[in-house]
């Protein structure tokens, strides 16, 4: 059996239990090494007993029978949150613990009730104003369409994330604790600590931490207020009462999971929520750096039979070509440490994580959608996904589950011709919003596809997916899509896999729109399809049961307002936006215009990529997120889809890249 390695958000074995402590108890520590009078309170002797009490807790001292270590139980409650998520304001939680490997939290937060623990080998998580409860444990299946993934994870003890003897040096370095005037909590007396950082640690880390405090009962020890301030915007107060120490242990069934009459429990993988446990922080924290100038640099990074991997001006280019064996084993080569983070963000993080908001358990929906979509899969993009899988070494179903996750992009696009341009050529954007923050933006890839069936095309994606939502084939058609409505409907062939086929099958716009409108197809999209040969394009509104084409300058009454030469798809006031800037500029369009009609507010401030094609020219500009801007706030690179194949492939030795482990 496989023990689970510690995850980053609770280091598996002790932050379950260790967070509520932390969040409850053991903001910024401090020990203060200036003596009192040896009749008085010492500041660090009273806040080391303090913190002792609480570590001993986390993990007793060896000696102490299993189930013989004492049961802790307090209420938590926030009091004040200036700084934070406006949920936290009045949060609260009964939080009761056990070593090794008990922990229970009740809590309350924004008016809606919500529960987790640890009992043992078990995790659960109950919502019950969703009347959702999730129960993960070893011996269950992984992935449905894998007879052979029984979860056999075994979660070690809680344990102290750093040693007693680490604290104890380091503490004193970085943290001062000094006496306040003793005040009363909840009729207690306690003494009072301000904390601060020293200035030698601000130096070392480079940050001004604010000043916490701490009220310690005068009775044992035990904290019953923290707050913290950064002098800024950061004001917090945590209020510790009814706190119970208790030798006994609690009975066993005030750990499991007691379920309301009518809620849906989901009996999962263990190993599924310590994933997210692991990959959430990941998500909430990404960091993209913006780009610099353009330079025109290129660099060859690594080879992979005929694949490789470029640098363009400090953009990530792959390269693939030949069987879909050939191109899966190329992309997870090359691109092994990327895809890898990509489908454990999407699956892990993005989407077990979307299980509570939604009260439905992620992994059932698309393992559900799975099903019913793979009978109309071709079976090449299988293949591909099955070797891109192998190569990065995680998981066929990882891997084919994650390419499910662009069906839930949202966008806007356009295309401008004719009189509505001033040089003549033809023009088309496309704005991908979606989900800018969780980790897309830092995987993003350039993908230059030449199969060994079909036309070679650039896919502007991310690592890690074998199908598009943009797109440009050496034919000259290029394609972006807009979500719409009908969630649920995935008896068809998958929108990402659809535009693949267009982009490896389509010569001309009416080639394009047959294949969309022959093969079977899932919810409701909005298409934008240019041919650079024509210099034509048409927006395409499609669903599993219609199938409507609007012309150039067409109207229809969900887009009132038509421009001559011109489609034009967005929705809202961002559609009202971009038919005016159209209407303003008509005429004057040429590159760095049409760039400019993506800026906010026809993006939204979830826009993580946007590209513009010039099909008649194979040109196409990219522009992604980074942390601080929306993609089209950012430096757009320039490439040309003829010249990325024809390139030559450098001289260059088989590389492998240093590709960290991220736990598949």
């Amino acid at each position: 059996m496989s023990r689970i390695s510690p995850p980053a958000i609770l280091q598996s074995r002790t932050r379950l239990a260790f967070v509520p402590f932390l969040l409850a108890f053991l903001v910024p520590i401090a020990i203060s090494q200036k003596a009192r009078a040896a009749d008085a309170p010492d500041a660090s002797d009273i806040l080391r007993q303090s913190i002792n009490h609480l570590l001993n807790l986390i993990e007793p001292p060896d000696g102490i029978p299993p189930g013989g270590a004492p049961t802790v139980s307090a209420h938590v409650r926030i009091v004040r949150a200036a700084g934070l998520q406006r949920e936290a304001d009045g949060a609260s939680a009964d939080i009761a613990y056990q070593a090794p490997d008990h922990l229970v939290v009740h809590a309350r937060v924004a008016n809606e009730d919500y529960s987790f623990a640890r009992d043992g080998q078990q995790v659960w998580v109950h919502e019950p104003d969703k009347k959702f409860a999730v129960l993960a444990k070893s011996g269950v299946l992984r992935f449905k369409a894998d007879p052979t993934s029984i979860d056999d994870t075994v979660l070690p003890p809680f344990t102290l994330p750093i040693s007693r003897l680490k604290l104890r040096l380091l503490i004193p370095t970085l943290v001062h604790a000094e006496f306040m005037a003793p005040e009363k909590v909840d009729g207690v007396d306690c003494y009072v600590l301000r904390l601060t950082i020293r200035s030698l640690a601000e130096e070392l880390v480079h940050i001004n931490a604010g000043e916490a405090r701490i009220w310690v009962r005068e009775t044992d020890h035990f904290p019953a207020r923290i707050t913290y301030t950064d002098g800024r915007d950061v004001d917090v107060q945590v209020d510790v009462t009814d706190l119970k120490l208790s030798s006994d242990p609690l009975p066993a069934e005030k750990w499991e999971l007691a379920p309301n009459a009518g809620d849906d429990v989901q009996t999962v993988a263990l190993s599924h929520i310590m994933r997210f446990l692991d990959v959430a922080p990941r998500v909430l924290d990404s960091k993209v750096p913006p780009l610099g100038p353009t330079t025109g640099k290129t660099e060859l990074i690594a080879k992979c039979g005929h694949g490789r991997l470029k640098e363009v001006d400090g953009t990530r280019v792959l390269f693939l070509k030949g069987t879909p064996e050939e191109m899966g084993t190329q992309h997870g080569t090359l691109l092994r440490s990327e895809a890898r983070d990509m489908a454990e963000r999407v699956l892990y993080g993005v989407g077990v994580g979307s299980s509570f908001a939604k009260g439905k358990w992620f992994f059932g929906e698309v393992e559900g959608a799975e099903a019913r979509l793979t009978p109309f899969m071709d079976p090449r993009y299988l293949r591909e996904m099955d070797a891109m899988a192998a190569a990065a070494g995680m998981s066929s179903q990882e891997a084919r589950l994650a390419n499910f996750f662009p069906e839930l992009f949202h966008c806007s696009g356009f295309a401008l011709t004719g009189k509505a341009v001033a040089d003549g050529h033809l023009y088309h954007g496309r704005v991908l919003d979606y989900m800018r923050g969780i980790g897309l933006e830092q995987n993003a890839t350039v993908i230059v596809n030449q199969p060994d069936q079909g036309y070679a095309w650039v896919n502007c994606g991310y690592a890690g997916f074998i199908g598009s939502v943009t797109a440009m084939n050496v034919k000259g058609i290029a394609i972006g899509e807009m979500g719409g409505g009908g969630y649920g409907n995935w008896d068809g062939r998958p929108m990402a896999e659809l535009l693949r086929e267009v982009m490896e099958h389509a010569a001309t716009l009416d080639e394009a729109v047959a294949i969309m409108k022959d093969r079977p197809r899932t919810c409701q999209y909005y298409y934008v399809v240019s041919d650079g040969n024509s210099k034509t394009a048409v927006g395409i509104a499609a669903s599993s049961d219609s199938f409507q084409t609007i012309k150039l300058g067409e109207y229809d009454a969900r887009l009132p307002h038509p421009v001559q030469d011109t489609v034009l798809l967005s929705a809202g006031s961002r559609y009202e936006t971009l038919a005016q800037r159209v209407k303003d500029g008509f005429g004057k369009f040429d590159a760095d215009s049409a760039r400019a009609l993506m800026d906010r507010p026809v993006c939204m401030t979830s826009n993580i990529q946007s590209v513009l094609f010039r099909p008649d020219t194979l040109d196409f500009w990219v522009a992604n997120a980074d942390s601080k801007n929306v993609a089209s706030n950012t430096r757009y690179t320039q490439y040309n889809l003829r010249e990325l194949i024809g390139s030559k492939s450098e001289p260059a030795v088989e590389a492998k890249r240093s590709t960290p482990e991220v736990g598949f």
